[in-house]
């Protein structure tokens, strides 16, 4: 079992939850967080000051998958959030050892 981990845009979110229920996966975890990489802010104006924006809103997306659905979840994350502009945003997988349903007390690939 793997956890994907993506940060995306904002309004790229509908997308990629079509995307990803396109596939099977059936549940995400999404929050709203704020960050920077290479874009590294910018600056707007407000009452004709001129402030920094360092920190953009993004967009984080959690969702647990098999093993065997990785690739293709990854794949539907991609191309759904791709905008060819910098600040798509990053996918991270990592390793889960254990899940459990807390309703049931369902384990392993049958709590997904």
């Amino acid at each position: 079992m793997k956890l994907i981990t993506a940060i995306i845009k904002p309004f790229k979110l509908d997308e990629v939850r079509e995307a990803l229920s396109s596939i099977g996966v059936q549940g995400i975890t999404v929050t709203e967080v704020k960050g920077f990489g290479r874009q590294k802010g910018h600056t707007e104006l407000y009452r004709g000051a001129e402030y920094a924006v360092d920190f953009l809103p993004k967009v984080k997306i959690e969702a647990a998958v098999a093993s065997e659905m990785l690739d293709q979840a990854i794949e539907a994350i991609e191309k759904a959030a791709r905008t060819e502009k910098i600040g798509d945003g990053k996918i991270f997988v990592t390793n889960l050892e254990q899940v459990i349903r807390i309703r049931t007390g369902e384990n392993g690939k049958d709590a997904l």
